[in-house]
């Protein structure tokens, strides 16, 4: 027990890493995806409730932006330290570099409208019915429900 507490201690990253994990974060394509999709909920669940007035859904989208915002910074916090413990400060700072260079500017500018035209053209997913249907069309077995 004390040895794999030991362990554990020496493997945790410095705080700078924590810190430029944190940073190496907030590029990434979880970022980026965040905000469409809780701008997405909040506005379903502005509309599965027309019995609120106009100040009470201002209220509730402003409710559903603190709470997007909370648990963004708290999966900035959980990937940063991910991302601390897998790669080396000289990795996450040549990241960085190339995130403020005008190719890495442009592709961070690209990630959340590619993301949305590919969710868009990609139709219906349904990754357990098409993993039914094929296993069934090669065994007979498992039909996949209608």
């Amino acid at each position: 027990m004390i040895l794999a507490t030991l362990a554990l201690l020496a493997a945790a990253p410095s705080a700078e890493a924590e810190r430029l994990g944190i940073e190496v974060a907030k590029l990434g394509t979880l970022a980026s995806l965040l905000p469409i999709v809780t701008a997405k909920e909040a506005e379903e669940l502005v509309a599965e409730h027309p019995e609120l007035g106009d100040s009470e859904k201002r209220d509730l989208r402003d409710t559903a932006r603190r709470v997007a915002n909370e648990a963004r910074e708290r999966l900035m916090r959980l990937t940063g330290h991910a991302y601390a413990t897998r790669l080396s400060e000289g990795d996450m700072r040549a990241i960085l570099a190339f995130d403020a260079s005008p190719a890495g500017r442009a592709y961070r500018a690209a990630i959340p409208p590619a993301i949305v035209e590919t969710v868009q053209n990609a139709g219906k997913v349904d990754y357990k019915g098409d993993v039914l249907a094929a296993f069934y069309a090669k065994t007979g077995k498992a039909c996949p429900k209608p």
